[in-house]
C-alpha cells in the first residue's frame, strides 16, 4: 500500500470540503451538497463529520424517517451511511486524474441499530492502479455506547479518468 499524500489527494471531494471548512458551519453545508449532488443518499439526511484523504466520519441521527417496524434503524439506512463514508474515505484518497465507482457493497448486521450512529471508514490506496482495480474497504457502524451495530463492505473500482 502507498501512503496518501494530502497535497495529491486533489480531487474534487478535497476540494469541497476544503472550502467548506473555511465557512461558518462548513461541515453541515458540505452535508447538504453531498445531498443534493447524490440525492438518494441525501435521503437519510447523514452529517460528514470528517474527512481527509484516506479517512471519512459520517453520522446519522436516530429518526423516524429512517426507522423500520423494528423500531430501530432500518438496514438500508445503515447500508447507505456505509456507502457514504466508503465513497468519501476513498474519492478523498484520489487525485483529480482518478475516478472511484461503486461496483459491489455488502453488510454485516451485529445488533439493532439505535440511537446516533457514527461509521468510520480507513482506507489506503493500493501500489498501483490500473483500468480496473478493485479495491474492498470497510465502514464500521457504531453507537452512542461504541458498540459495532454494522459493518459495510464496499467493492470500488479505481481508475484513471476518460481522456
Amino acid at each position: 500500500m502507498t501512503q496518501i499524500n494530502p497535497v495529491t489527494a486533489n480531487g474534487p471531494i478535497m476540494a469541497w470540503w476544503r472550502r467548506c471548512q473555511a465557512l461558518p458551519g462548513g461541515a453541515r453545508l458540505f452535508s447538504l451538497m453531498l445531498g443534493r449532488f447524490a440525492p438518494y443518499s441525501g435521503t437519510i439526511g447523514a452529517r460528514v463529520e470528517e474527512v481527509r484523504p484516506g479517512y471519512a466520519r459520517v453520522s446519522l441521527r436516530d429518526r423516524r424517517g429512517v426507522r423500520n417496524h423494528l423500531d430501530s434503524i432500518h438496514a438500508i439506512a445503515l447500508v447507505n451511511l456505509g456507502e457514504i463514508a466508503t465513497g468519501l474515505a476513498v474519492l478523498s484518497a484520489l487525485s483529480a486524474e482518478l475516478r472511484g465507482i461503486l461496483v459491489g457493497i455488502e453488510a454485516e448486521y451485529v445488533k439493532k441499530a439505535r440511537g446516533r450512529i457514527e461509521a468510520i471508514t480507513e482506507f489506503e490506496l493500493p501500489d498501483e492502479i490500473g483500468e480496473d482495480t478493485r479495491y474492498s474497504v470497510e465502514a464500521c457502524l457504531r453507537d452512542a455506547s461504541g458498540d459495532v451495530v454494522t459493518r459495510v463492505r464496499a467493492t470500488w473500482q479505481l481508475g484513471y479518468r476518460p481522456a
